[in-house]
């Protein structure tokens, strides 16, 4: 026996909200880990001393995990009243991370210049060798983050609006 269609669609609207929340809190995880601790880009507020730029990296990443821990919740409450299957919910996640990086490179970065993606070339002559080329183009980096971002989207809403059309939000 299905959901009526009211609630169906209710649990549906849950669902895409536990995703997008989810794929906000995995893609800031991601960005911080990767573009903050380890490539050591950036920090999340990159307009003061690297101190306050540590602390606003702690204070980003718990919010990165808050908002994949309340998305896995209306996650858990979704699956619990009966809503749409798991596989469902991974083109909401897409959209969220999605999102989460589109908002990230251009308000962020561009809009309130909080940080760059990257600011200069890092010299291989940093001490110990360091590990990266010097970067001439720096635009190139603004560019693939906007076109990853742009394709998670559209990827993830594509396959929002296909299985709402095919297999109907409470059997998907």
């Amino acid at each position: 026996m299905t959901a009526p269609p009211a609630r169906s669609d209710a649990l549906a609207r849950r669902l895409l909200t536990s995703g997008v929340l989810f794929g906000i809190g995995v893609a800031a995880f991601v960005d911080e880990t990767v573009f903050h601790q380890l490539l050591h880009w950036h920090h999340f507020y990159d307009r003061s001393t690297t101190r306050v730029g540590l602390v606003s990296d702690g204070l980003f990443h718990a919010f990165g995990w808050f908002t994949a821990v309340a998305g896995l919740f209306l996650l858990a409450d979704v699956r619990r009243r009966g809503g749409p299957r798991l596989p469902r919910w991974w083109p909401a996640v897409a959209i969220g991370a999605g999102g989460f990086q589109l908002f990230d490179g251009t308000i962020n970065h561009k809009l309130l210049r909080v940080h760059q993606l990257r600011y200069e070339p890092i010299p291989i002559t940093t001490p110990g060798g360091g590990p990266y080329e010097p970067v001439d183009n720096l635009v190139v980096y603004d560019v693939v983050w906007l076109i990853v971002a742009i394709a998670l989207i559209v990827v993830g809403t594509w396959l929002w609006r296909s299985g709402s059309r095919g297999r109907g939000a409470a059997r998907a």
